[in-house]
């Protein structure tokens, strides 16, 4: 294969992020058509990178199309990945897989009855540096058998579309998938906590912790935050028996004068995690030319998260810790959280 030519449903904010990463900074790739609800906007992608316009649907069946690109509103993510399965074609997903466990069920079942992986899922801290370095430092057992993860992820504002459920499904989703991945486990129970609600948080139940419970006993806790003001902050730390880990701060500056130690703090999530998500569509590239097999964040994964994220939002609601109830895992992604 000379370049794999990617055919991308959705002309928003990411999925204009991502074509710019497959024209100029991810080799091996060409973007050759471009959908969206709004023609206008997918024009205006499809001018600059020298695609084509056309349906969703119409897109993923083009035989000039290799592999397909989800970047479109979470409710429509299930119609667009089955249709490639039904394709054969790969699909790359950004989260989520799609808005309920029932709907990334379907999905895996689908897959599984193809028998072999197409889909891939848009979890990017997989592929951070960062968290790649901690959980290589979890591995090494330099810090004994893990006990705890403590977690913040804290946005500076968010829109106005967005929702209190969106705290969970939307931001804290990440450490949702990145806890599974750490600890090569799954989550079996989860609780939310409301702590005293910060004066920019408007109508949304913020500041917000979840609890989860993993297999073999580690705990995680996880602070959601959205409206901290200063910038976009991620942090965790993992407590084992013998010492800790902590994710670092590599490539920041940190500036002591005038009796003052300050060192800059991320804008947003495309500041701090563009090397992640670069990597992420270099590997799906990458591995897609070679014929290699499938190996990133796998439709299970996302079905996974959804019903961790589902539980989480039901906890939200009552207070009380929920169980997670998951189908068991098909033989066909053994080994999915290990990547």
């Amino acid at each position: 294969m000379t370049k794999l030519r990617v055919g991308v449903v959705g002309a928003g904010m990411i999925g204009r992020d991502h074509v710019r990463r497959l024209t100029s900074v991810v080799a091996g790739a060409e973007v050759v058509a471009v959908a969206d609800v709004d023609e206008s906007a997918a024009a205006q992608v499809a001018d600059a990178c020298g695609a084509t316009v056309r349906p969703g649907d119409r897109l993923i069946e083009d035989p000039d199309v290799d592999a397909v690109l989800v970047c479109s509103w979470g409710g429509t993510h299930e119609e667009y990945v089955l249709a490639a399965i039904a394709a054969g074609k790969p699909v790359f997903c950004e989260k989520p897989l799609a808005p309920t466990p029932e709907a990334c069920l379907r999905i895996v079942e689908a897959e599984v009855a193809r028998g072999h992986r197409l889909v891939q899922v848009g979890y990017m801290r997989r592929y951070d540096p960062a968290y790649r370095a901690l959980r290589r430092e979890l591995d090494s057992g330099s810090i004994g058998a893990p006990l705890m993860m403590h977690c913040a992820h804290r946005n500076a504002g968010v829109p106005g579309f967005y929702r209190a459920e969106d705290m969970i499904a939307d931001t804290a989703v990440h450490e949702i998938d990145m806890v599974r991945w750490m600890f090569r486990t799954e989550v079996v129970a989860v609780r939310v906590l409301r702590p005293r609600a910060s004066g920019n948080a408007g109508d949304l139940p913020d500041p917000m912790l979840l609890i989860l419970e993993l297999a073999g006993g580690v705990l995680v806790d996880v602070e959601i935050s959205v409206n901290v003001r200063y910038g976009y902050d991620i942090r965790g730390e993992i407590l084992g028996e013998n010492g800790t880990a902590a994710l670092g701060e590599s490539g920041l500056v940190a500036v002591r004068r005038d009796g003052r130690l300050a060192s800059p703090v991320a804008g947003d999530w495309r500041e701090r995690f563009g090397a992640a998500y670069d990597a992420e569509l270099r590997s799906w590239v990458t591995g897609l030319r070679e014929g290699a097999a499938a190996d990133g964040p796998s439709a299970w994964d996302g079905y996974a998260a959804a019903t961790v994220s589902a539980a989480a939002q039901s906890s939200l609601r009552t207070g009380e810790r929920v169980l997670i109830s998951e189908i068991a895992k098909p033989a066909l992604y053994d080994g999915s959280t290990s990547t």
